[in-house]
Parts: structure tokens; sequence; C-alpha cells
């Protein structure tokens, strides 16, 4: 599962860090650090990191049939 965050759209509220802390991490208040290879494991929590984005800056290739997931690349 490949995932990219537009960092200049993420506002650092940290909702992904929350619901996914394996991939993403917030270091400071406001710097985004991620992997934009996410372990097939964490494929619910990325799921639900995606969706929980505030100013949709997540977008994940690979998300198909996970919950509340999206494998487009609208976001």
């Amino acid at each position: 599962m490949r995932l990219v965050v537009d960092l200049n759209r993420c506002q650092g509220y940290a909702q992904c860090a929350f619901l996914a802390p394996d991939v993403f991490t917030m270091h400071g208040e406001e710097s985004l650090v991620y992997s934009p290879h996410a372990d097939e494991d964490q494929r619910e929590r990325v799921a639900r990191a995606v969706a929980a984005c505030p100013v949709q800056a997540i977008t994940a290739d690979g998300l198909d049939g996970a919950v509340g997931g999206t494998s487009d690349g609208a976001r």
C-alpha cells in the first residue's frame, strides 16, 4: 500500500498520527513524518486515518475493501 501526504495541505491536526501511530508521527507540533509504504497489517488503521484527515491531505493507493478507505487517489 502506497501513501502520499500533501505536506502543503497538511495542517498538523494529527488525526492520522492518533489513528495509525505506526505509520504517521508528528515531529514537533506541526511536522508530519510518515512511512510511504505501510504494511498490510496497518490497512484498516490507515483507511481510518485517510478518512479522518480534516483537510484530505492523505492519498492511499491499495486500500480496496478497507473500512473507510479509498483507492481512487481523489484525496
